[in-house]
């Protein structure tokens, strides 16, 4: 299994694709289409499936553009798919001003839910604190977390569906996993998960 950061560390958030066996998995699309399928088909892969993180606006931009180039479904936790369809509560009308609304998810994720990929499986691990829905993928290696912690920091808890509690027992939980694990967030550098966790100590 092998993570693929494209458009890395960008001011956005960070796009990957997860590729095993010739299939990939994309997390959080918000760069063009072109950029993702272009990388994609560099390794020889196919687009299984489109998984966001959580459903904040800067992590789904692309997913319907995506979803109509690929015919690849999005999955979204159950808690946060409400945010799709709702620029108030995915921030985009906080930021713009203005409503953003994108297509329901064709699957909603659980807590332990496994995705497939190829010969690999993916485990979905649901952090609420940023977002009532936010999740963190644990792959062969590496932790997907998105905005549930960064490198030097936790994801603020200040918009729609956030608590700063949740985040605390979510960062608790995720002190059970490997600390050699390496994370890639949603914005910033990867860290290994051990490090990442003793930064986010000084925001509780």
């Amino acid at each position: 299994m092998k993570i693929l950061p494209i458009a890395p560390y960008s001011f956005g958030a960070n796009t990957y694709a997860i590729i095993s066996d010739g299939h990939a998995i994309i997390i959080d699309p918000s760069v063009t289409v072109g950029a993702i399928t272009s990388a994609v088909v560099e390794e020889g892969a196919v687009i299984d499936a489109i998984v966001l993180t959580h459903g904040h606006f800067d992590h789904i931009a692309a997913i319907d553009t995506l979803r109509e180039a690929t015919g690849a479904p999005v999955y979204i936790h159950e808690n946060d798919a409400e945010m799709l369809t709702d620029g108030a509560k995915n921030a985009f009308l906080t930021f713009f001003g203005r409503d953003r609304a994108y297509n329901p998810a064709d699957r909603l994720l659980h807590d332990k839910d496994v995705i497939s990929l190829g010969n690999s499986e993916i485990k979905i691990i649901h952090t609420p604190g940023h977002s009532k829905g936010s999740i963190c993928l644990l792959c062969d290696g590496f932790l997907i977390t998105g905005d549930t912690l960064f490198a030097d920091t936790v994801g603020r808890c200040d918009l729609w569906g956030g608590s700063s509690s949740e985040l605390a027992a979510s960062l608790t939980r995720l002190r059970e996993l490997d600390p050699s694990l390496m994370i890639y967030a949603g914005h910033g550098a990867p860290e290994r998960l051990g490090i990442a966790l003793d930064n986010s100590a000084y925001y509780f």
